[in-house]
């Protein structure tokens, strides 16, 4: 099988795509690049009771459940990639949650939510206790997926991950080439460790997603990308744009400009039904604002009966159906936005999503800062939170990638939205 023959003008002309300065990375703990993550067709990103959802009652109150968790079982990884939003090194890190830990957790997750937990990294087949806690966790009924490096996939380990419950892996590929992959990985031999774990999930029959972090060095190989996913029998293809934290926060400068970021994901848009296997980015917001942009112009509603999943998706999910758990305990609303919101080994998982301060802000979409505040697509999108915090250390901020203006309308209603609701608290 092969993909669709991208061509040069279907992805911005990126003049200077390639940067004089060293290759960039992905980052391997977020949950962008790992299956399940946002946007994928393991998860949705709202919650329940909401406008346009299924079942959608106005006089209900929205009920916030985790659909996806993260959970970075170990910092400790056999890479050192330039983007990496943890910094990750070999390690060992002292104290990380211990077995019995793990399982408290995942049995406390399991007695309020059944999500996707994300086994990610750092590279989670480090610890002696994976296949354990992976079994685990599918006997409690949490569907189990995976993020490794690729060094230690073999189809042995390979058919490890399917007897534990594992449903999915996912594997990044960051150029079309082993230097521009191993450059951004800054390891020898992590291109055909990718390769050679591909090779083996296929054989054991282990379903995979390709991720790939998107900067200005290889934006132009994003057709030959798709093709090259596609052909290695991928399931699906989520590259996400760069959000410049831990080591990535100096690759600010191979950021795709906002212009670029919004001619970039109206091309994914354009390529979303002639892809053979599901294909969307990550960490980009507002490609749901394009996406339904685009279905009005074609006088096409869209609705979960139409859209599926995409209809019922949100852009930035964190602290809404999305978190992160860290390899200490501490909880985030992803793994990109390092602001602590609690601690499981302080308090259970579900009281930290039921009562966090900045989970709670996060579901306040009305009070962000600036356009995102007001937009239209403001419950569609959101903007990416943990991007806003990096250029100005306050996650309510716009998205500073966005070129949208909403317009003066939606402003005037959000307005008399927010002054109906605090004339309603004053009168109790």
């Amino acid at each position: 099988m092969s993909g669709p023959k991208g061509h040069p003008h279907q992805v911005p002309d990126m003049q200077g795509a390639h940067p004089g300065g060293g290759p960039q990375e992905d980052g391997g703990g977020h949950p962008a690049h790992i299956p399940g993550g946002p946007g994928s067709s393991m998860g949705g990103g709202h919650p329940t009771n909401v406008p346009g959802g299924p079942g959608y009652d106005p006089s209900a109150k929205k009920v916030w459940t985790p659909r996806l968790i993260a959970w970075e079982m170990t910092r400790s990884c056999n890479l050192d990639c330039v983007h990496c939003r943890a910094a990750a090194r070999f390690g060992p890190y002292e104290n990380e949650l211990t077995t019995e830990e793990g399982k408290a957790f995942l049995k406390d997750v399991a007695s309020f939510a059944k999500p996707i937990i994300i086994m990610t990294g750092g590279e989670p087949m480090l610890r002696d206790d994976i296949w354990e806690l992976a079994r685990y966790g599918t006997d409690l009924g949490l569907r189990m997926v995976m993020a490794p490096c690729g060094f230690l996939v073999t189809e042995e380990s390979a058919q490890k991950m399917i007897d534990s419950g594992i449903m999915r892996v996912s594997f990044s590929i960051d150029g079309l080439t082993e230097e521009s992959h191993d450059n951004f990985r800054r390891v020898p031999g992590a291109y055909a460790s990718v390769m050679q774990a591909i090779e083996s999930a296929n054989k054991v029959g282990l379903d995979f997603q390709v991720n790939t972090t998107i900067t200005k060095h290889n934006l132009h190989e994003l057709p030959e990308l798709l093709d090259l996913v596609v052909s290695l029998g991928a399931k699906a293809y989520h590259p996400f744009l760069l959000v410049p934290t831990g080591r990535g926060a100096n690759l600010k400068d191979q950021e795709i400009s906002p212009e670029d970021y919004e001619k970039t994901l109206s091309w994914f848009y354009e390529m979303r039904e002639k892809s053979p296997i599901q294909f969307k980015p990550t960490c980009a917001p507002h490609y749901y604002r394009i996406f339904r942009q685009g279905e009005k112009e074609k006088g096409i509603a869209v609705s979960p009966e139409t859209h599926g999943l995409d209809a019922m998706s949100k852009g930035c999910m964190g602290g809404q159906s999305f978190a992160f758990v860290g390899h200490r305990g501490e909880v985030q609303i992803c793994g990109f936005l390092d602001v602590k919101c609690g601690d499981i080994r302080e308090e259970p998982f579900s009281k930290v999503w039921d009562t966090s301060k900045v989970f709670k802000e996060m579901r306040a979409w009305d009070d962000y800062n600036g356009r995102c505040g007001y937009c239209e697509y403001r419950s569609k999108c959101g903007g990416c939170r943990a991007r806003a915090y990096a250029f100005t250390e306050d996650y309510m901020d716009e998205e500073p990638f966005c070129t949208y203006q909403p317009s003066e309308s939606a402003k005037k209603a959000r307005d008399a939205k927010k002054a109906k609701e605090a004339a309603a608290k004053d009168e109790k």
